[in-house]
């Protein structure tokens, strides 16, 4: 169920981002689709009232109508949330969104990443991180900072499927293997 669920929101994801690339709108129409994503996750009220089938489409609808306009989306992308309350996929919407992100990064060679350290990291070295990783990659680079205090000491960076571990349990770990 899960990969049919990922197909699908993969399609819907590719048909925006299609019409987004058509006219030269892709990364303003996915930054409108993840502030729309985000604001309805972050709302237990507003999820339920949205995902709940009890819920008449038409009232869902009108939720939709009055909201959309006011957090500023694009004409093209309050069509697109209608259509998936009309398609009964709104429930996709935050895997939708991840998929058109991806689709992005992508198109504008882009990968994300995380670093986990024990400690805060400084603006410094996170920027050092930050270009190793691109370097590494040969790709813009956006990193996410997460902070571990389990890793004692240390770095651990993932971007893709690269995994860089730094970190002094890593290491520790392999001294007691040897």
């Amino acid at each position: 169920m899960a990969s049919l669920s990922g197909s699908v929101s993969r399609r819907y994801a590719r048909a925006l981002f299609q019409l987004g690339s058509d006219n030269g709108r892709f990364e303003a129409y996915g930054n409108e689709l993840g502030e729309i994503s985000t604001m309805v996750n972050g709302s237990t009220e507003l999820r339920q009232a949205l995902v709940n089938p009890v819920v008449k489409v038409s009232q869902k609808r009108s939720i939709l109508e009055s909201l959309l306009p006011r957090v500023g989306a694009s004409a093209e992308v309050q069509r697109f949330i209608l259509l998936l309350l009309d398609r009964g996929r709104l429930g996709e919407l935050a895997r939708i969104a991840g998929d058109y992100q991806r689709l992005t990064d992508e198109r504008l060679g882009r990968v994300r990443g995380t670093v986990t350290s024990a400690t805060p990291l400084d603006g410094a070295a996170f920027e050092d991180i930050r270009s190793a990783l691109a370097k590494r990659t040969g790709k813009q680079v956006i990193l996410e900072a997460k902070v571990d205090p389990e890793l004692l000491g240390g770095i651990v960076a993932q971007v893709g499927d690269l995994v860089l571990d730094g970190s002094l349990r890593s290491r520790l770990e392999n001294l007691s293997r040897k």
